[in-house]
């Protein structure tokens, strides 16, 4: 079977306030997931599976819809901040200098990557868990960055979760058959109609 891993469309900034932080999409979030939905649903897919978060659900609607298909939500494909009371998308964050430098500190410290072996190994089992319900057909899964590398690094065989960041909308493609995963894409935007850069929302 085959694996679509959808990065959420660009959401809005959450800064500060009652935890958990659940943005919804911003205006040029929700044309992504239009333009998500319009380039990849013609090739088809029998299955939309999602995060519960807001930024992922309204991700996964159009595609969805286009694809006359139920989204299906998984609590597993959460986000690992998804605890935070903020917000913060990362091209806002990256023009923090400040910011930026204690975030990736943070993202990167030991102590951090211990605390995300398990959370791998919760999106690992959440995800070959649909994969395995779904032998022979093409699911796509709405989900978020950290789900993204978190998953893509146990295929390749690295040690640490976080390696690459995933553009708003990118795909991901591999190809599951029970034990057996092969990488078939990384972060593909052809929908966006550019090249894109991570870490900028243009």
């Amino acid at each position: 079977m085959e694996l679509w891993l959808i990065r959420h469309a660009l959401p809005v900034r959450i800064d500060g306030g009652a935890a958990p932080a659940d943005p919804g999409l911003a205006a040029e979030g929700s044309e992504q997931a239009e333009l998500l939905a319009a380039w990849w649903a013609p090739f088809g897919a029998d299955h939309v599976y999602a995060s519960p978060m807001r930024r992922a659900q309204e991700t996964a609607a159009p595609i969805a819809a286009a694809l006359k298909s139920e989204v299906v939500t998984v609590e597993g494909l959460k986000e690992f901040d998804s605890h935070l009371s903020t917000y913060i998308p990362i091209e806002e964050l990256r023009s923090d200098e400040v910011a930026w430098q204690a975030a990736v500190a943070a993202w990167v410290s030991p102590e951090a990557e211990a605390g995300r072996q398990n959370f791998r190994a919760d999106v690992v089992a959440a995800i070959d868990t649909i994969a395995g319900n779904h032998a022979g057909q093409r699911v796509a899964v709405v989900c978020h960055g950290g789900v993204i590398n978190a998953y893509l690094s146990q295929v390749i065989g690295l040690p640490a979760t976080m390696f690459f960041e995933p553009a708003y909308t990118s795909v991901s493609r591999v190809i599951h058959s029970g034990a057996n995963r092969q990488l078939v894409s990384v972060n593909e935007t052809p929908h966006l109609g550019r090249l894109v850069v991570p870490a900028t929302s243009r």
